[in-house]
């Protein structure tokens, strides 16, 4: 069975910096493109950023200048720095997966989600 785990979330102090870490784990041949999402209370998720197998990234405006997606496909990992963080960061983070099954189709994994609050 395929997970996403992520971690790195938790409380930090406006204009303090966070890492947020995903992999999957289980079976797999294959990773496509890792991508980052999150949710404030009462509002919908929204996409953050995306990374695709050959480095490239994407990143909405919002974050842009304060927040970096990347990944090490060596560890099949993706991560989202985030420095300067404001209070309106504050939401669930996800972490998305596009990821090739021994069944070789492509399935589309999110991860449980992790907490970030910035305090002001």
């Amino acid at each position: 069975q395929v997970q996403l785990v992520e971690s790195g979330g938790g409380l930090v102090q406006a204009g303090g910096s966070l890492t947020l870490s995903c992999a999957p784990s289980g079976s797999f041949l294959s990773i496509g493109a890792m991508s980052w999402y999150r949710q404030a209370p009462g509002k919908e998720r929204e996409w953050v950023g995306r990374t695709h197998p050959d480095g490239s990234t994407n990143l909405t405006d919002s974050v842009k200048g304060r927040i970096t997606i990347s990944r090490d496909n060596s560890k099949n990992a993706v991560y989202l720095q985030m420095n300067g963080l404001k209070p309106e960061d504050t939401a669930v983070y996800y972490c998305r997966a596009d990821l090739l099954r021994l069944s070789r189709r492509w399935s589309d994994y999110w991860g449980q989600g992790t907490q970030i609050t910035v305090s002001s």
